[in-house]
């Protein structure tokens, strides 16, 4: 059974930092891209960051470009958010995803085929 599980989320103030994991079971589950994901109340899921299966790659949605970081440690099939400068909009279950075997890096959440059981993170004003 693939198991993504996310750690790391949390209440934080405004201006804060939270460094979220997500451990792939198997290291077959990580040989791909490997992606963040968040939901808030009433909105679409919507992609944070990606990340190629070498690490050399990485994108970011406009709203967290130069706040937030995305990182693999192949060796600990691992991938890591760390977040900085949090900001209240940014209040939302956070997702990782992982399309192991896909040769380009998704941005949709159709494009992913494992996920995590989600991780809250709450930024308070």
């Amino acid at each position: 059974q693939v198991q993504l599980v996310e750690s790391g989320g949390g209440l934080v103030q405004t201006g804060g930092s939270l460094r979220l994991s997500c451990a792939a079971s198997e290291a077959r589950f990580a040989a791909g891209p490997m992606a963040w994901f968040r939901q808030a109340p009433g909105k679409e899921r919507e992609r944070v960051a990606t990340i190629s299966r070498s690490g050399s790659t990485t994108r970011y949605a406009d709203s967290v470009k130069g706040r937030f970081t995305i990182s693999r440690d192949n060796a600990k099939n691992t991938v890591y958010l760390q977040m900085d400068s949090l900001k209240p909009e940014d209040t939302s279950v956070h997702y990782c995803a992982a399309s192991p075997g896909r040769p380009m890096i998704g941005v949709r959440p159709g494009d992913y085929l494992y996920w995590g059981q989600g991780t809250q993170v709450t930024v308070s004003s």
